[in-house]
């Protein structure tokens, strides 16, 4: 498993904590040549919620018949103008490759299957997590900057009230 983040820190959490197998900073030189060099034989399954350059870095180091999930664009997320497309969509068809698109609300009839897988995996420590928790609803958009600026660390909560 390999995975980018955007400080070495965080890129120390992802094969330190999280058990990947390779990470790589995407401020420090362009995705499409650190990806080849963290799987040089290739990428059979990629779970995407940036987009931009990571999609385009992907479908360079796709194996034939590789898979994406794509769950989001944050990259795009704030832009102004339309964001071009990645350059090399022919890798689609030439490789064969899938791309699906979705959401949480196409899989809310699995559910109660995830909520007991997730609950074990949580519990024996198989899945680990962490979150940057801000206090207070006044606090909510300065949260929300922060995670897009890439300030926060794992899941952003906002706590409304002490439990």
């Amino acid at each position: 498993m390999i995975g980018s983040a955007g400080s070495a820190e965080k890129v120390a959490l992802l094969t330190e904590k999280y058990g990947y197998d390779a990470a790589f900073n995407y401020k420090d030189a362009p995705v499409r040549g650190q990806l080849p060099t963290a799987a040089p034989d290739g990428i059979d399954v990629y779970f995407d919620n940036v987009g931009g350059d990571h999609l385009e870095a992907a479908l360079d180091a796709f194996k034939d018949g590789g898979r994406a999930a794509l769950c989001g664009a944050i990259s795009a997320y704030n832009s102004t103008e339309r964001t071009p497309g990645p350059d090399n969509l022919t890798n689609m068809v030439t490789r064969g490759l899938t791309l699906r698109g979705f959401t949480v609300g196409g899989w809310f009839h699995r559910l109660p299957d995830f909520v007991a897988d997730m609950t074990g995996w949580l519990t024996s420590g198989q899945v680990v997590f962490d979150e940057t928790v801000v206090d207070g609803i006044d606090h909510a958009v300065d949260g929300f900057l922060d995670l897009m600026r890439g300030a926060n660390t794992g899941k952003m909560v906002v706590r409304v009230a002490q439990g």
